[in-house]
């Protein structure tokens, strides 16, 4: 198996051993967990290379909301004044 010298500070290194404890493993598994939760976590962040790439993100975070299109903006500006409106002295 391949070694790689890793150079941290010392108390980096003091909260890793002590996190590596905790979970009842070596330095050497919390570390490599670590970093496979990193390249995870991450794997599905590809850069936008197109257009299209970037409506689908949208597109995607949208259906994972469950809500539907946005209001128009005289909606919002309705709803303002509506809230302006409420508890205004009427004289």
């Amino acid at each position: 198996m391949p070694r790689i010298h890793l150079v941290v500070s010392e108390p980096d290194r003091t909260r890793y051993a002590a996190a590596a404890r905790r979970e009842g493993l070596t330095l050497s598994a919390w570390l490599r967990a670590a970093a496979a939760d990193r390249l995870d976590h991450h794997a599905d962040s590809e850069p936008f290379r197109t257009e299209d790439d970037v409506w689908r993100f949208f597109a995607d975070r949208d259906a994972e909301m469950g809500c539907g299109t946005e209001p128009d903006w005289e909606q919002h500006l309705d709803v303002m004044r509506a809230s302006r409106g409420r508890g205004a002295a009427r004289t």
